[in-house]
């Protein structure tokens, strides 16, 4: 499926959350750093756990709009929210007016993630699903990649400018998303529409999305996300540790007496770039390449290969050999990313995606905060054995990815729950 032949619903999308990533990833990885010259680290550490918690209620929620209004009302919703947010901290001369509008920030992009991924699923075939997905996952890692470098100038000279262009983006592709976005929202089974009023509709969240994790299938997919993702938020946290503490300022390339060195942050930093680098120019190809492959295969593989990557690194100082290291566990990460969505848009029924979807991210949310448990464990722990903790979540992931295929085909051949009738009678 080509770009060209997307809906046109897809194709703004694509540009303008291409955009807004870029811009995001100027800000957001110094966020921490300036709320901690802010506020103190102590204070700083405690108000920066308080964002996976508003994630997880937000995603809910946006989950649950999605699926009962429309996909278009909780982006819109999201998207507004998140315009006005910037402009908060755009304004603002209080740094707890700026942790305010980041909350507002982050539970703005809550609310929009689920309507955004299940009108994804609306609107493609499942054959294509995971190319479409791809694609999407690649824009947001060009910004990944090209946003920290000009945010470290911008964020800490320009930062008010770059809050109001922040503002500006969100505000043009909210109101894109207003003019030209259309509804694609399936009518329920059952072609009957739900009341508005409010009591019912938290009583009916709270039975859908009980039903929804009593689904023993999909109660394994997220225990499953939850191990591999604590293995995965290691590229942020203990590896950040590491490097740092154990890895020597080495040269790496030298030519009779010009040599060019790295400190150890710097071997850091050209890791995480590495790891940007890669996920922008193979996620397509390597989707394209296993779209014959099954979920199955996939998900369990790119366990295997983040885990045994992550544990190498454990085994030595060489940059040389971090950066092929960087590599195996990198193929690792990006392999899984198209075909998570696209496992949840061909499972869940069509008219629960976005609950389903806001559910599915509960395994980012989760796994975020556990995953500083192995900085906590590095201060009594040498450095092998803490890698052989992500190591074990990996396999213990691979291990529950092997029984989720192992019970689908005994609770349902088809590409919907067995208690999908009860989740829409629940609505």
């Amino acid at each position: 499926m080509q770009w060209i032949s997307w809906d046109m619903n897809l194709k703004i999308r694509l540009i303008g959350e291409t955009l807004f990533n870029l811009l995001f990833w100027m800000y957001f990885p110094f966020i921490a750093l300036y709320f901690s010259d802010a506020m103190g680290k102590e204070t700083a550490g405690i108000l920066m756990s308080v964002p996976p918690l508003i994630g997880m209620i937000g995603g809910m929620l946006g989950g649950y709009v999605s699926d009962r209004f429309g996909r278009r009302p909780a982006m819109l919703f999201g998207a507004f929210l998140k315009t006005g947010m910037f402009a908060v901290f755009a304004f603002s001369n209080s740094h707890w007016f700026d942790y305010l509008a980041f909350i507002g920030i982050g539970l703005a992009g809550s609310i929009y993630g689920p309507a955004s991924s299940a009108m994804v699923a609306d609107l493609t075939p499942e054959k294509d699903r995971r190319k479409v997905f791809a694609t999407f996952v690649t824009a947001m890692n060009v910004g990944a990649v090209l946003g920290p470098a000009l945010g470290s100038v911008f964020f800490f000279h320009y930062r008010t400018g770059l809050l109001w262009t922040c503002t500006l983006v969100m505000l043009f592709y909210s109101s894109a998303i207003y003019f030209i976005i259309r509804e694609t929202r399936p009518r329920p089974a059952d072609g009957t529409e739900q009341t508005n009023a409010i009591l019912p509709a938290i009583k009916d969240q709270w039975n859908s999305y009980a039903l929804i994790f009593r689904d023993k299938v999909f109660a394994l997919y997220i225990a499953a996300g939850i191990f591999v993702m604590i293995a995965f938020m290691q590229l942020d946290l203990y590896l950040a540790v590491y490097v740092s503490d154990y890895v020597p300022a080495q040269t790496l390339l030298s030519w009779k007496e010009w040599s060019f060195n790295l400190s150890s942050v710097e071997v850091f930093g050209w890791m995480m770039g590495l790891n940007g680098l890669l996920f922008v120019l193979f996620v397509l190809p390597v989707t394209k390449w296993l779209e014959h492959w099954s979920e199955r295969n996939i998900l369990i593989l790119s366990a295997v290969l983040f885990g045994s990557g992550m544990f190498m690194v454990g085994l030595t100082t060489n940059v040389w050999l971090l950066f092929a290291f960087m590599i195996i566990l990198t193929v690792g990460e990006f392999m899984r990313s198209p075909v998570m969505q696209s496992f949840v848009s061909k499972y869940a029924p069509a008219d629960a995606r976005g609950r389903y979807m806001a559910a599915s991210n509960l395994q980012f949310s989760i796994g975020r905060l556990i995953a500083p448990v192995t900085v906590v464990l590095s201060a009594w722990m040498p450095p092998i054995l803490v890698f052989g903790f992500i190591l074990l979540c990996t396999v213990i992931s691979a291990v529950l990815y092997v029984r989720l295929f192992q019970i689908m085909p005994a609770i349902d051949q088809g590409n919907t729950p067995a208690n999908s009738a009860k989740v829409n009678n629940a609505l």
